[in-house]
Order: C-alpha cells, then sequence, then structure tokens
C-alpha cells in the first residue's frame, strides 16, 4: 500500500479497509505519510464520506497510535466518566460540570481540545492562567484525577498522537465540519483515556459546526454507534 492509492481510492468514493486506515494512520504517526497527503484524503473523506465502519477503523487507528490509560489498577471508588463538546461560542461547560461531578464521586480525566475554526477551545481558556500546566506526563495526570477527582488537560504527545497531527491540519484545509472526522477525532482521544462513560454536548446553530438540528443528530447518531461498538456507553 501506498498513501496515494488510499487518498485516490477515498477520493473515487471507495470503502477504505480496515488495513489501509490503519496503514495511513501508522504512517501519518511516523511521518511517513505527509501533512499534505493528510490533506488530502481528510479533503476526500470531507466529500466522500465514510461508513459507520470505516469511521469505526479510523477512530480505533487513531486511539491506538499511542499510548492508553488504564486505570483498573488505580482502586477508585468511583466511576471514570467524561464530558465533551463539539464546540460553539461560548462553550464553557467543561469547567464547571468536570469539579461537579468530581464532588459526586466520579472520576474525570478530561482531555480537552483547542479551538478549531473561530471556536476557541477550553484548552485555550485554560492556557490563558498563569501557571496552568496543560500538558503534564501521564503520571501526574494519573495523580490529580485519583486524588482530586478531576482534572482537565491537553492532549499529550502520548495520548492519540495521530489525532493531533490530523486535528492541526483539519483545522486550515476547512475539512473541520466533517462528521466522520469529528467522530473519531473525539473518540480517540475518549478511548484513549480509558472511559467507562461518556456525554456528548452536541452544539447546534450559529456559532457551531453544525448549522442545523438534522446535521447534529447525525454526528450525534455517528458519536454513539461508534463509541457503542468501540465498548464505550
Amino acid at each position: 500500500m501506498i498513501p496515494q492509492e488510499i487518498i485516490r481510492r477515498k477520493r473515487d468514493g471507495a470503502t477504505l479497509e480496515e488495513a489501509e486506515i490503519a496503514f495511513f494512520i501508522e504512517g501519518l504517526t511516523s511521518g511517513v505519510v505527509t501533512e499534505g497527503q493528510a490533506a488530502a484524503l481528510a479533503m476526500a473523506i470531507f466529500f466522500r464520506g465514510m461508513t459507520r465502519r470505516e469511521c469505526a477503523h479510523l477512530t480505533r487507528a487513531m486511539t491506538r497510535s499511542g499510548s492508553m490509560l488504564d486505570w483498573r489498577g488505580a482502586d477508585l471508588p468511583g466511576p471514570v466518566v467524561d464530558k465533551h463538546s463539539t464546540g460553539g461560542v461560548g462553550d464553557n461547560i467543561s469547567l464547571i460540570l468536570a469539579p461537579a461531578v468530581a464532588a459526586c464521586g466520579g472520576f474525570v480525566p478530561m482531555i480537552s481540545g483547542r479551538g478549531l475554526g473561530h471556536t476557541g477551545g477550553t484548552l485555550d481558556k485554560l492556557e490563558s492562567i498563569r501557571g496552568y500546566q496543560a500538558t503534564p506526563d501521564e503520571a501526574t495526570f494519573m495523580a490529580v484525577v485519583k486524588s482530586l477527582g478531576c482534572a482537565i488537560i491537553g492532549q499529550t504527545a502520548d495520548l492519540a498522537p495521530a489525532d493531533k497531527r490530523l486535528y492541526g491540519i483539519r483545522d486550515v484545509t476547512a475539512t473541520v465540519e466533517s462528521i466522520p472526522l469529528i467522530t473519531a477525532s473525539i473518540l480517540s482521544k475518549k478511548l484513549a483515556a480509558g472511559l467507562q462513560g461518556l456525554t456528548m454536548d452536541v452544539k447546534t446553530g450559529n456559532g457551531a459546526f453544525m448549522p442545523t438540528v438534522a446535521k447534529s443528530r447525525d454526528l450525534a447518531r455517528s458519536i454513539v454507534d461508534v463509541a457503542t461498538g468501540a465498548g464505550l456507553p
């Protein structure tokens, strides 16, 4: 397999095989696949779409591109859960909800995203706080979650690194609004965080990626289907 043939197949409307997607994502992580090739595939997916099966393969490949947190040995007295928003102007729910859930006995290892397109992400807000360490090592992240109940950080180099690279490429190539790409981006980070449950906040309307309720429902259904298939309620 070579990247340009995979790009050509998706450009022409073909359904990509799991091995093709895995090969491309491995190349994106290692640097063998160039930013131009990643941008071309993102644009092909934007126009041609992906089946749920393809999206699941993409999500799984991006999740496995780095390390995955394992909370089984942490002996936590509550569930490991999270919330994620698809983004929109004035999105500040995370800053309230994470400590509220922690106060109720949950544990929230929240890996937040930067802004995409015109929207500012939660991580951008937090980095405006002097001294806030947005990308700690995994041991520190897990220790803070265990002791305080929640931590909101940015994507580290070890957690879903393929998504981190593709995330930036989508931002500058007008391919942000693709439902399969949004789904895989969100869930690859959440699956890597080792969650036991996820709540999605899907924004609709002016200022959101999905301008209509119908498109928001499509995105929500995509996220639920792929997450459930991966064992994440």
